[in-house]
């Protein structure tokens, strides 16, 4: 059988399911939604720079609980910060799963803490989290690596001595070794080839998902996996960093004391042993191998990437920049490094960087949750295997929690007398059982980092603050941003 009468099949064959399942559809209480197509469902409605912004315009006509079609693939979006809090927080064990997307499923073979359900999801999380506060997240252990990786980023800039620089890999670098630090008990130069051989890569993996072919490969795998494309480029990028994950394991093997844990990979290990003979257990080797990769790549790109883009807003908005230092300069001076008990003392600058986060929208859809069984949810079922978008792009940008949704304005964060105020629509790390197990390591990278950037520098754009444009470059999972090269003058 030829490929051309192969496809044939599949798209028949792929009819033939889309109206098996619109009609079974018709008898279940499905949430409304608008009219979709065979194969390609509701995609040509969805805005290719802004599909987020489509689903949202659609909720006004269909309600915050809506049935669309991505493809062939059903699928429930909740829209607004009352359906998405009713969904994660008041019925967290109903939306508790995860969708097995593809793209990630390929890249940690199903095992791991990322697309993971169950008892596997369950144990992986509890073993990340204590880990993680036994290695100081949110105390003081994990905040002076931070603080001593801040002075290696803040030389490695002064190095080029105000000339234009594209920042993205000094950041990269910089975010990465904190997640090094705790995984692998190491940290790495910024002119090691290898490393940044390493973090290129993990940018093209995670720029790719969040991409138009990324998407597609998540539509439709089965055709991807067989017609050339950059796809196959990407697949062996996460082959080299499963091969570095595998070489970090053994060596860690090798050099194992088990009253003496360095790092993850050494608990983990132990874990492995004390289990062994538990047949329930998840702590295994494939588990391992796939959680390294998890917190290397989760834990590297989207903080470094917002870091980047605080950047950004900081040069759009100079008099932002400008007022942050000068509140810096009162409360920390310019030769102490910041913590984490400076924060209070920081009102407005805490405020710009939660503004950063809320504005900059990274995650529009969430990373997809699933109903691993029927859902009953305002009234409506929403069917098992059905893949549910938690819209935070629609809580982040809802019209009756902030004053100015669609400008940058630190004023959202702030009350009448200028000190911070939290905001229960502020999720960009989502919410619920599956919120992000790294956040509160991230809130701490954010504040830190970018405190201690603008103690030593003021950042600039080589053609001006117009230059910048603060917009998505193109957006899907994941809103990606322009790169843009900087100068940092050192104050």
């Amino acid at each position: 059988m030829d490929l051309s009468t192969s496809l044939i099949l599949v798209v028949l064959t792929t009819v033939l399911l889309w109206l098996l399942n619109r009609r079974n559809s018709r008898k279940q209480h499905l949430p409304p939604g608008p009219p979709a197509l065979p194969l390609i469902g509701n995609l040509l409605q969805l805005d290719k720079k802004g599909p987020s912004r489509t689903i949202v315009e659609l909720s006004k006509t269909y309600g915050p609980v809506m049935t669309i079609y991505m493809g062939w693939q059903r699928a429930m979006a909740l829209v607004g910060y009352d359906a998405v809090k009713e969904a994660l927080v008041d019925q967290a064990d109903d939306f508790v799963g995860r969708a097995p997307l593809p793209f990630f499923y390929r890249a940690s073979r199903g095992y791991g803490i990322g697309i993971s359900n169950g008892e596997r999801w369950r144990q992986l999380r509890r073993f990340t989290l204590t880990t993680l506060r036994d290695f100081g997240m949110g105390r003081k252990g994990m905040e002076q690596w931070i603080q001593e990786e801040s002075r290696h980023l803040r030389a490695h800039i002064m190095s080029f001595k105000g000339k234009p620089f594209d920042p993205m890999f000094k950041l990269s670098c910089a975010v990465s070794n904190v997640i090094c630090c705790f995984v692998y008990g190491e940290r790495f130069n910024y002119d090691d080839k290898q490393f940044l051989e390493l973090l290129k890569m993990i940018s093209e993996i995670l720029d790719f998902n969040g991409g138009p072919i990324g998407a597609m490969y998540n539509l439709c795998p089965w055709l991807l996996e067989h017609l050339p494309g950059h796809q196959h480029t990407v697949f062996g990028y996460i082959e080299v960093t499963r091969n570095y994950a595998k070489k970090k394991i053994q060596e860690h093997k090798d050099t194992l004391d088990p009253s003496f844990p360095r790092d993850f990979i050494d608990r983990f290990l132990i874990h492995m042993d004390q289990e062994k003979d538990n047949p329930t257990s998840e702590f295994h080797y494939e588990n391992l191998l796939a959680m390294v990769q998890n917190l290397f790549l989760a834990g590297t790109e989207t903080t470094s990437s917002t870091i980047r883009y605080a950047l950004s807003v900081l040069i759009k908005h100079p008099k932002i920049q400008e007022k942050m230092q000068e509140e810096i300069d009162s409360v920390i001076g310019r030769e102490r490094c910041p913590s984490m008990e400076d924060r209070k003392s920081l009102p407005f600058t805490d405020a710009v960087i939660h503004e950063v986060q809320r504005f900059m929208d990274l995650a529009p859809f969430s990373l997809p949750h699933y109903s691993l069984k029927d859902i009953s949810f305002r009234g409506y079922t929403i069917p098992k295997d059905t893949m549910i978008f938690p819209m935070l792009h629609s809580v982040l940008r809802e019209d009756k929690l902030w004053s100015s949704p669609w400008s940058f304005n630190p004023q959202n964060f702030l009350d009448q007398n200028g000190n911070f105020k939290k905001n229960p629509g502020f999720v960009p790390f989502s919410a619920g059982k599956r919120a992000c197990v790294g956040e509160s390591l991230a809130r701490m990278e954010l504040f830190v980092f970018i405190v201690s950037l603008l103690q030593n520098f003021t950042f600039s754009a080589p053609n001006g603050p117009d230059s910048i444009n603060l917009d998505p470059e193109y957006s899907g999972l994941t809103n990606q941003h322009c790169r843009y090269e900087l100068i940092a003058t050192p104050r």
